[in-house]
């Protein structure tokens, strides 16, 4: 797999990736001819330079995706984090190693970055992404909250 930072015409793989489960179904859109709002969104990640949208590739197609948020941070002694959101593998390339390639990448990346803490969410329904994590290091250390606006 080739891990690499997403461009804009790789917008439609990358919505098919996250609108390709349970969750993902009802909050992406269905409709791929109406993706303005992920092109709005491209670009401003695109001009951020704290922020980086990854995909990883196989034989020319998206088979993962991930975000990673670099954030300075005054706690913990001003650690700087990564956040990484919006995971996904193909569902069809689960359990082939694709995820923990592209973390390795991100963690590499982080590091790079004088980050000292990787950091994520997840839906509670997700449990298998939940073993997933857990395999790779992470530990559920903290309670989320999220407020829709």
């Amino acid at each position: 797999m080739n891990i690499r930072d997403a461009v804009r015409a790789d917008l439609p793989a990358i919505v098919a990736l996250l609108a390709d489960d349970r969750l993902g179904r009802g909050r992406e859109t269905a409709d791929l001819s109406d993706m303005e709002p992920y092109y709005r969104a491209f670009d401003a990640i695109a001009s951020d330079s704290s922020t980086r949208l990854i995909v990883g590739e196989a034989d020319g197609v998206i088979v993962a995706t991930l975000q990673v948020t670099f954030i300075p941070n005054i706690s913990m002694t001003a650690t700087t984090r990564a956040l990484v959101e919006g995971v996904r593998v193909a569902a069809d390339r689960r359990s082939a190693g694709l995820g923990a390639t592209l973390f390795a990448y991100v963690e590499e990346a982080a590091r790079a970055r004088g980050c000292g803490l990787i950091q994520l969410t997840m839906n509670k329904s997700r449990t298998d992404a939940a073993r997933f994590y857990k395999k790779l290091g992470f530990e559920a250390t903290h309670e989320g909250f999220k407020k829709p606006l």
